[in-house]
């Protein structure tokens, strides 16, 4: 039989780790980098830019848009490896928590 309050307290349970989860985010940290690390980003697991490195040897004026097209890629490439790190940092706080009923993908809602 179906237990209506087992199920609502469950779900509080999931709230409170999913929470949990998230705020543990802005500890997970990644590295992009671009123009063979010419330029170096790294970002948090709320996908905040935390630092810019850009080797000095690539700052001349004549310069700026490929340093800014490698900023973009080097952000770009950080921002995607912290998406899958918070991803699994999620699923590993809320693992056994959530029934794995196949076809149901709760990923978005995190």
């Amino acid at each position: 039989m179906f237990d209506m309050m087992k199920m609502m307290g469950k779900m509080k349970e999931v709230q409170a780790k999913v929470k949990e989860a998230q705020a543990n985010l802005v500890h997970i940290k990644a590295d992009g980098e671009a123009g063979a690390g010419m330029v170096k980003v790294t970002v948090n697991g709320l996908k905040q830019v935390e630092s810019i490195n850009i080797d000095a040897d690539i700052i001349k004026p004549e310069d700026k848009e490929m340093i800014q097209d490698l900023v973009v890629a080097a952000i770009n490439k950080a921002i995607a490896e912290v998406e899958v790190l918070a991803k699994d940092e999620i699923k590993k706080r809320t693992d056994g928590l959530i029934p794995n009923i196949p076809g149901l993908d709760l990923g978005g809602m995190f």
